[in-house]
């Protein structure tokens, strides 16, 4: 019988987290006779490690407290290393993500599909403001990337065991997941589901990082933003180039020069901005080339907890150091 885990990113979810792995756990024991919870907790403020403790053994929890908060993608990559599932659901654990639909992803799993992801439908309450924001750059994205990402798919899905050990592989620390999952390929499909509402307060996410990650994905699978910048240069010394030849022409011909200081000042403060902010697009692919280069680990573990049938029960930090949990 296979084994099936599920990875669940925390941040800040005390008030709901022991209700939703008890949920969580039930569902996974009606699909597999052997199922493990990898619960990354992602540098929570609250009580959210003592209260997924509490409900640890009852759950099959292996759980894993990052020394710090890295960041969802970081949170994810963690958990994907330390499953052993031969399918991997990736659900987020502020009930946004329903757990019924598991059974929908595992059938589908078991029909052949490699990689199972949930199409988000229409939620009630998302600001008009967010869903533009979302299907703008899901659409730049489709346009100036050679992968092409599921509009409105997230990270709610199930991998099998070939498509976690190929991201596994990916050796980058600037980790946009899902453009990750669509660049590893294999045999997808896609299925629709309904938004929930949170169990509890309000999203940790912010649109500042929600702006972080698009820029991350941006960067990270396309070259346009450099290639504009390229155009719009050459664009911009031609036109140059045609003014001073019609400037020269004018006086020639006409023996007039060209007046209007106000016009030259506009001009070149205008060309100033935009070189300030082409040096900027290219500082940004710098940047990021110089984390890379610099190789840390994209997170660090500090406590572990193995609540799992079999598992080897721990609770210092630094209790897997010998592990690769320590980031790729």
């Amino acid at each position: 019988m296979a084994l099936l885990s599920a990875v669940v990113p925390v941040h800040n979810e005390a008030h709901g987290i022991a209700e939703f792995l008890l949920t969580l756990a039930a569902a996974l024991r009606g699909l597999a006779r052997d199922f493990e919870i990898i619960v990354v907790n992602d540098g929570s403020e609250d009580a959210s490690g003592a209260e997924i403790l509490r409900v640890s053994a009852q759950c099959h929890v292996l759980y894993l407290e990052l020394s710090r908060n890295f960041g969802k993608e970081a949170a994810l990559t963690a958990g994907l290393e330390a499953a052993r599932g031969d399918g991997v659901v990736l659900i987020d654990a502020d009930g946004q993500h329903p757990v019924s639909a598991i059974a929908e992803m595992v059938k589908l799993w078991r029909a052949g599909y490699q990689m199972v992801y949930g199409v988000r439908g229409p939620a009630a309450g998302e600001s008009r403001l967010r869903r533009v924001a979302r299907d703008a750059f899901y659409r730049l994205m489709n346009r100036a990337s050679p992968v092409s990402l599921p509009p409105s798919a997230g990270d709610f899905r199930l991998l099998d065991r070939q498509v976690v050990a190929a991201l596994l592989q990916l050796p980058e620390r600037n980790r946009f997941m899902k453009g990750l999952y669509a660049w590893v390929g294999y045999r997808a499909v896609g299925f629709t589901f309904q938004t929930g509402g949170r169990a509890s307060g309000r999203s940790s996410f912010r649109l500042r990082d929600l702006a972080e990650l698009a820029l991350t994905g941006i960067t990270a699978f396309s070259s346009l933003p450099l290639r504009i910048a390229s155009v719009a240069g050459v664009s911009l010394s031609i036109v140059s180039l045609l003014y001073g030849v019609y400037v020269v022409l004018e006086k020639l011909i006409h023996g007039q020069a060209i007046p209007g200081f106000a016009t030259v000042a506009a001009a070149v403060f205008f060309l100033s901005g935009v070189q300030l902010i082409f040096l900027g697009i290219i500082g940004e692919y710098v940047g990021r080339v110089f984390t890379e280069v610099k190789r840390r680990p994209c997170y660090l573990l500090g406590r572990v907890v193995d609540s799992r049938v079999g598992g080897d029960p721990g609770s210092g930090a630094g209790a897997m150091d010998s592990s690769p949990l320590h980031g790729p």
